[in-house]
């Protein structure tokens, strides 16, 4: 069974988490560009490499961001979005 440290309730099961894409931070709307906007709205990056991942976990409502080398599907780290420092939990 694959498991997915969840910050607030530990290890869970994967089969609590429901993904929720790739995290990515939002351009400034009042001051980008159309094509920034489009950039950020349409296009994704799709190659591997470790991405950071939105995922929530059902049970607890709680939403954490992972971050995963979708190639190998290795979970390094998982903490909250609001961590003002990185304080990550390695798997």
């Amino acid at each position: 069974m694959k498991i997915l440290h969840c910050p607030i309730n530990g290890p869970r099961p994967i089969s609590e988490f429901i993904f929720g894409g790739e995290y990515r931070t939002m351009p400034d709307p009042d001051t980008c560009s159309d094509k920034d906007w489009a950039d950020y709205v349409h296009n994704r990056s799709g190659g591997p490499g470790v991405k950071k991942e939105w995922w929530y976990h059902a049970p607890s409502g709680t939403w954490i961001i992972a971050e995963r080398d979708t190639g190998s599907d290795q979970v390094m780290a998982t903490y909250l979005p609001n961590s003002i420092t990185k304080e990550a939990t390695h798997e």
